[in-house]
């Protein structure tokens, strides 16, 4: 490690730069930062300290880039020899740090750092780290002083290697790279249906046959069989780690002051323990069902004594028992179920899951431990000590704080980060959703809606990556990064000191960081994206462009003609009050760099009429009923609130008021065979005088295939072979898949 070189020959090496021409693009960004004067010099002569309390923590000094040899000396009393150099000393009252703060100081006298804890010692050498790492030349730091805290004292990032194993030595670089943005909690999902990964010696079937299955890819398996085989025949795939492993893990993530937080699913997505131990389901088979029994004391002696191992192996304060989406259909019909709800005076399932909840919760406070689970848990009640994490949204998170429970958010619209993170036209197939980086960065993990003086019980929050379609740790690196970095400013940084644009400025440092430690991360994408706002009042559109460049350079035309370099720059919005089409593309220099983008503006007759629902939207709303005729398109991701869902036929029609010229007649659907949405099979047009009788104007029917997974939008659209003059307008779409119809407009002309 080189030591820090104090200038005092100011003649000889004058400074030349000022602090603002140095400032420091730390993500997470520092809650306060002073900026002195000049640069500094980090030779090798300089000594380091610690006190005995930060002694331990001192070895992440060696992470510094080129800092990696210099001897640590133990400081027994702070003196006058220690008034220079690297020190790590802790905060004294005349210091004003609070319990959580540290303090970074570089100045004419050497790096100090003061905290009060371990952990926020940790805190203060990663931003000395990261700053040594985003410095042109690592030896020379500018003076300032930073004093910071975080805002939330759990900063998660999780990991499910059910679905797809990870190897150990991924495990460690994603602690790594966690540990430098600040996270301090590793949630590991190391069970699940897809296969079990932790070794547990009282039942060690789990890994010598749940742990392995037939097919590599998660959705090969899901769809051909979802069987589970011994190691070693020709087809098995997967994985398990040893308890030593999961210890070596535990211990390397606490060097770096991330605990990890276990999770043992229960009592659904457990298909892989019922297929070895079907005693413990109530069909009493394997493959039947993956829920385990609740009416079997068995389950309960079985899930405590994996517990008791998991207990052994990992000190964190949290277990994480799941209790997420079971489907309780078998405990209906299950005499051992229904007795136990009958000697225990349950009424309903939901209760009996609560039971079974409660139980777990018990055994764990019974070793000093604190279950965790996911929104579900509060169905049917919730003991006093759990804490919930909101992943259906914020209302489960909202409901359980205002219970007095502690809560850590990580709803899916915001933090579900197996979303597609641009276009999904041009990504990897995903599980579905659209989670662009600058929607994870506008979230706040405090709900606008919750109660003041329950903001206390929101903890933090965490993002989770689900690996169904993540079958390589290549694959989730580029799904985490850099959306996990929007997130640690989220979790670190107060509420008013965040700045979309800044941290945007900021990111871009970052890449070349990313790059250093060879993470497969999300490139920014040159592809233009569009925002379009229809103003009701004017009829006019005003559109603006950009991409994930800092700087875009984007060239667009509004005729329908494809851009080039010489076509007109973006510089401002654009306003338009006709029918039009918009084409964009970025370039640099004269070389076109993204696809075009073609931007439809309609402007037609039905905006602003009345549309009536023979068959009713269900489950997104969208603008209810203004949805259909409000001029606004709906964006790639069905959750935007301009698509409206259906999962009955559509039928619909649209009431002029009085009889107008029809030409045409279209609607917008969306496909994504993933989460089960489809295009209609076929779109019908009606008119009519009356609203009673209706005559048949055109059919569009749809060929497109089911099985391409790829997003895909299509306007349906019949155009009439003469004008017809009509008052009511009706359109009737099939739903022959049984899935979800989205469509965002009724376009007419």
């Amino acid at each position: 490690m080189r030591i820090l070189f104090i200038l005092i020959l100011g003649a000889f090496l004058p400074i030349l730069t000022t602090a603002q021409d140095h400032e420091p693009h730390l993500i997470p960004k520092p809650n306060k930062i002073t900026y002195g004067e000049g640069i500094f010099e980090i030779p090798y002569d300089i000594p380091v300290f610690a006190t005995e309390t930060f002694i331990g923590v001192s070895n992440l000094l060696s992470e510094y880039p080129g800092l990696n040899h210099l001897p640590v000396e133990v400081v027994k009393k702070i003196g006058k020899k220690h008034q220079r150099g690297i020190r790590l000393f802790p905060a004294e009252s005349m210091d004003k740090i609070e319990p959580n703060d540290y303090k970074l100081q570089i100045d004419e006298s050497g790096i100090l750092i003061k905290a009060n804890s371990s952990e926020a010692m940790v805190s203060g050498l990663y931003t000395l780290i990261q700053l040594g790492m985003l410095q042109e030349q690592s030896s020379r730091l500018p003076q300032l002083t930073i004093q910071d805290s975080p805002r939330f004292t759990y900063r998660g990032l999780h990991l499910d290697v059910s679905r797809h194993f990870m190897p150990m030595s991924f495990l460690k670089k994603y602690i790594d790279i966690m540990a430098l943005y600040k996270f301090n909690y590793f949630h590991w999902h190391i069970t699940d249906g897809a296969g079990w990964r932790l070794a547990i010696n009282k039942y060690p079937a789990l890994t010598q046959k749940a742990a392995w299955r037939t097919h590599t890819q998660w959705k090969d398996w899901w769809n051909n069989g979802r069987q589970y085989v011994e190691p070693g025949t020709p087809n098995a795939s997967g994985g398990y780690y040893t308890q030593d492993q999961a210890r070596e893990l535990v211990a390397y993530a606490a060097t770096k002051g991330i605990t990890i937080i276990p999770e043992i699913e229960m009592p659904g997505h457990s298909e892989e323990v019922l297929a070895v131990y079907p005693e413990l389901s109530c069909a009493g088979k394997p493959y039947a069902q993956g829920e385990f029994c609740i009416g079997n004391q068995e389950t309960f002696t079985f899930l405590k004594n994996v517990l008791d191992e998991v207990i052994d192996i990992f000190p964190s304060h949290y277990i994480h028992i799941g209790g997420d989406e079971a489907d309780k259909k078998h405990w209906k019909t299950c005499p051992k179920c229904q007795a136990l709800k009958t000697e225990k005076g349950l009424k309903s399932e939901d209760e009996l899951q609560s039971f079974a909840i409660q139980q777990m919760d018990e055994y764990l406070q019974s070793k000093g431990r604190k279950l965790i689970g996911w929104d579900e848990i509060l169905e049917g009640g919730l003991t006093k000590g759990a804490t919930v994490m909101s992943w259906r949204g914020e209302e489960g998170g909202i409901k359980a704080a205002s219970m007095g429970h502690d809560v850590i958010m990580t709803p899916g619209g915001y933090l579900y980060f197996d979303s597609y993170q641009t276009d999904p036209r041009t990504q990897p197939e995903a599980i579905g959703g659209y989670l662009p980086l600058d929607k994870v960065y506008s979230y706040n993990p405090v709900p606008a809606k919750l109660e003041k003086d329950k903001a206390k019980h929101i903890l933090g929050a965490q993002a989770n990556l689900w690996t169904e379609y993540m079958p390589t740790h290549q694959h989730v690196e580029y799904m985490a990064f850099p959306r996990a970095l929007a997130l640690a400013e989220i979790n670190w940084t107060n509420q008013e000191n965040r700045s979309w644009l800044d941290f945007k400025k900021r990111l871009q440092s970052h890449y070349k960081l990313l790059q250093q430690l060879d993470v497969n991360y999300y490139r920014p994408s040159f592809n233009v994206v569009s925002q379009v706002t229809f103003q009701h009042d004017k009829l006019s559109n005003t559109v603006s462009l950009t991409s994930e460049q800092l700087h875009p350079n984007i060239f667009y035309t509004t005729d329908g003609s494809t851009p080039n370099s010489h076509s007109t720059p973006y510089t401002n919005p654009i306003e338009l009050t006709t029918t039009a089409t918009i084409k964009a593309a970025s370039f640099l220099d004269s070389a076109q760099v993204s696809p075009v983008e073609t931007i439809r503006l309609d402007i037609h007759k039905a905006i602003g009429k009345k549309v009536h629902y023979n068959s009713p939207w269900e489950g997104y709303p969208a603008q209810k009923e203004l949805t259909l005729t409000n001029g606004t398109y709906g964006g790639l991701s069905y959750h935007d609130q301009q698509w409206q869902g259906f999962t009955r036929n559509l039928d619909v029609y649209v009431d002029f008021e009085r009889r107008e010229e029809i030409k045409s007649v279209g609607m917008r659907f969306m496909q994504i065979p993933g989460p089960g949405v489809y295009f209609p099979g076929e779109m019908r047009v009606l008119v009519s005088d009356n609203g009673k009788n209706y005559r048949e104007v055109g059919v569009i029917v749809n060929h497109e295939s089911v099985q391409d997974p790829i997003l895909k939008f299509r306007t349906f659209e019949v155009i009439l072979e003469k004008p017809q003059m009509a008052r009511y307008v009706k359109v009737i779409a099939t739903n022959p898949m049984r899935g979800y119809l989205f469509t965002d407009e009724v376009i007419i002309y």
